[in-house]
């Protein structure tokens, strides 16, 4: 790693400090990643603390068509012939020495893991930083009429009754890896806790969830036993959650597959089994009746 890619500017020493981790790209569906660790930094007097640079951990030209190129391509903007923003990808450590807390706002690198990493660590060690809060989503089958499931992964066993008392679900997947769990995986190496709590987005839908970004928000607030603003978050939940249940009355196929979504939610929440739950018992019960 280069030596210029991690830029200090201020460095408060915060007392057993927890940093709250956005990172835009593979788990900010509905923008809740990102969306959640805004809306807390919101009114609070900051310090900048450091960035990290892009070069060396991004992809800024991929082979391939428009469409696909154009996910890893810097924005820019054009006005009457002039160029008026050509937009790199930022990633910015802030803090709020009274409330012991750090932000970090940046987006999952496309290469180099090792070495963003190690920047995000370094910065933790510098400031005092004893735990790491990863927010983010996956799309589900969860409809957006019903309030987002949360799970919850942790560095050490020892934080699971964490993810218990606070109503996560422990997480139970297997497959392409993020970033925030590369970093999950090394945190004690590093002498560090980290949880990250991820919602379950529905994945019909595109685009900000404040329903989502609300549930997160208001979890992560008792988890750190920190007054958060939830009044605007509560409008806007409210107002998306109208606003996208009337678009789908226009569309029979997705309505329907809403009702159904919804039936599998409420049966799950009173234990009704689901249809391949009830198949599983049935093979169950021949089986034991074979022997």
């Amino acid at each position: 790693m280069m030596q210029s890619a991690l830029t200090f500017q201020n460095l408060p020493k915060l007392t057993d400090g927890t940093m709250l981790l956005a990172l835009a790209g593979w788990m900010d569906g509905g923008l809740v990643s990102t969306g959640t660790v805004r809306h807390v930094m919101q009114g609070r007097d900051l310090t900048a603390v450091a960035k990290i640079e892009p070069g060396g951990f991004y992809i800024d030209q991929f082979p391939g068509d428009m469409q696909i190129s154009a996910i890893f391509r810097p924005e820019v903007k054009h006005e009457g012939g002039l160029v008026t923003r050509f937009e790199m990808t930022t990633n910015e450590f802030t803090a709020d020495p009274r409330a012991s807390l750090a932000f970090f706002l940046g987006k999952e690198p496309n290469i180099n893991w090792a070495g963003f990493g190690k920047c995000i660590f370094d910065v933790c060690e510098q400031l005092g930083i004893k735990r790491i809060i990863f927010m983010g989503s996956f799309g589900g089958s969860v409809p957006h009429t019903r309030e987002p499931r949360l799970y919850g992964s942790v560095s050490h066993r020892a934080l699971l009754p964490l993810l218990e008392h606070h109503g996560i679900r422990p997480s139970d997947y297997e497959g392409p890896g993020s970033f925030a769990s590369y970093l999950c995986h090394l945190a004690p190496r590093n002498g560090l806790e980290m949880l990250s709590i991820v919602a379950e987005i529905p994945g019909y839908l595109q685009g900000a969830n404040p329903m989502s970004i609300e549930a997160v928000t208001r979890r992560l607030s008792r988890i750190l036993e920190l007054p958060v603003e939830h009044a605007k978050l509560r409008e806007s939940s409210t107002a998306w959650e109208l606003q996208v249940t009337d678009a789908i009355k226009n569309n029979d196929e997705l309505a329907a597959t809403v009702r159904k979504l919804e039936e599998q939610y409420d049966n799950e929440l009173i234990g009704v089994p689901t249809a391949t739950e009830e198949q599983d018992q049935d093979e169950e019960s021949e089986a034991d009746s074979d022997e």
